[in-house]
């Protein structure tokens, strides 16, 4: 599987995507991607996939919406690549069990296709998307994913916490889950890093290392080389 799974569409101050071009060229090449816009909930899918195209221009990517498609799953069996935007990780995948379309883009992927994703699109890479941080604003049919990596992710990571704050930090809510799912792993991606698989290869990009949760045991930090050997026992 060839996997690009960012945390963030931004880093820092800069444009959308722009921190990652160069990720996303050598992983996209020239391949004409098909974009999953479906977890923008306050955004029009036209645009977003405008915002998505601009972004990509400078590396000369051609960006088509799948929402444009007479047949979703038939644009999904002859896209080159695909990718799958940020936004509501519940609301993404309700719409792709709306149309039928998980074990599509899983059988595509795993037949080599390449896959982008960012913050929800990452989310929906894992077997699950109970990791997320986003509100469940709407019930998908399951909250099983695509699968595409053995553990969860956790995008936009962050452990500021804010003056006279008394709710749970994200480690907190992470142990939480793992106390629920002893046998689950999370990873915590801060923005502006990205995980790239290339069959059983696992590399970290960026300047920030990964976060590793287990249960019962102290939280890891991973750095790229660590990875393969680490995550996919």
């Amino acid at each position: 599987m060839q996997l690009l799974l960012l945390s963030s569409s931004r880093e820092g101050d800069t444009g959308y995507l722009e921190h990652a071009r160069a990720w996303i060229a050598d992983h996209i090449g020239q391949r004409e991607l098909l974009f999953v816009p479906f977890a923008g909930v306050a955004i029009d899918w036209d645009d977003y996939t405008q915002r998505v195209q601009a972004a990509l221009s400078p590396i000369g990517i051609r960006v088509d919406g799948i929402h444009r498609a007479q047949d979703a799953r038939a644009a999904i069996d002859g896209a080159q690549a695909i990718a799958i935007g940020g936004g509501n990780t519940f609301h993404l995948l309700k719409a792709l069990y709306d149309r039928q379309l998980v074990e599509v883009i899983r059988h595509r992927v795993q037949g080599g296709m390449p896959y982008l994703g960012w913050s929800a699109g990452s989310n929906v890479a894992a077997p699950t998307i109970c990791t997320t941080n986003d509100m469940p604003i709407v019930q998908p049919a399951s909250f099983d994913a695509l699968n595409l990596v053995p553990f969860q992710i956790n995008p936009h990571y962050n452990d500021w916490t804010p003056p006279n704050f008394h709710g749970e930090t994200r480690a907190e809510r992470l142990t939480e889950f793992l106390a629920a799912n002893p046998d689950r792993r999370v990873v915590a991606l801060r923005e502006g890093s990205a995980l790239r698989r290339t069959g059983t290869a696992l590399k970290l990009l960026g300047q920030h290392p990964a976060l590793l949760f287990e249960h019962g045991r102290e939280m890891q930090t991973l750095t790229g080389p660590e990875l393969g050997s680490r995550l996919f026992l």
